[in-house]
């Protein structure tokens, strides 16, 4: 499990005459569910980024269990982003043509010479806990509830400690937002993942332990 602490994060944009995101100071224990929220355009996504390391710290201090990511460059970034962070996004990038299995098992391909033992039987045995039992279905024939679950095992295959969804929700319906809210919160309490999850969905905010909210990249 990693802890988090955030020490004057700021993010600025050409063109905007003040930050982005400016994040004086944030702490977040290991294995914490927070939800981050506010209205469109608060900053969630850019904030989400910079912990991610999916954009490089220009300003601030932001460390996951000791490491810095300011400190890193880009290809040790995304090495340890690799190593240590699952992602579920709204658009959901899963690939038409191959299977459910090969979806989930393809960013690991592309990060490795060769399949670990076992690997491609742990992808099964997520399809199958997140609700899919058939592995070899097309991604193009399943729904969008269907894909975020696919999306969410993907996430979840290297055994990440820290769990990370931007609107994992929005796009699906009530029942299948719930479904995907019930994945989660469950797999990531198997893990020991710490979870964050940015939303506009009260329903899912409402079962995570910690809020945080964003106004004008300001937590409030």
């Amino acid at each position: 499990m990693a802890a988090l602490e955030v020490r004057d994060l700021e993010v600025r944009f050409a063109g905007l005459g003040q930050p982005a995101l400016a994040i004086p100071e944030l702490e977040l224990e290991a294995g914490a569910r927070v939800a981050v929220t506010g209205p469109s355009g608060c900053g969630k996504t850019t904030l989400l980024n910079m912990l991610t390391g999916l954009e490089c710290v220009r300003h601030g201090h932001v460390a996951w269990a000791g490491t810095d990511l300011a400190s890193l460059g880009e290809g040790p970034r995304d090495r340890w982003r690799a190593a240590h962070v699952g992602l579920v996004m709204q658009d959901f990038h899963l690939f038409p043509g191959l299977s459910a299995l090969d979806n989930v098992l393809l960013p690991q391909r592309l990060s490795r010479w060769r399949l670990p033992a076992g690997l491609a039987d742990e992808a099964r045995r997520l399809l199958d806990r997140v609700g899919l039992p058939d592995p070899r279905q097309k991604a193009e024939t399943l729904s969008r509830g269907q894909m975020q679950r696919v999306a969410v095992a993907r996430a979840l295959l290297a055994r990440p400690d820290i769990l990370v969804a931007d609107e994992p929700t929005a796009s699906l319906d009530a029942e299948a937002g719930a479904a995907v809210a019930d994945l989660l919160l469950a797999l990531a309490d198997e893990t020991g993942a710490t979870l964050i999850v940015a939303t506009h969905d009260p329903r899912l905010a409402g079962r995570l332990t910690r809020t945080l909210r964003l106004d004008a990249g300001r937590l409030i």
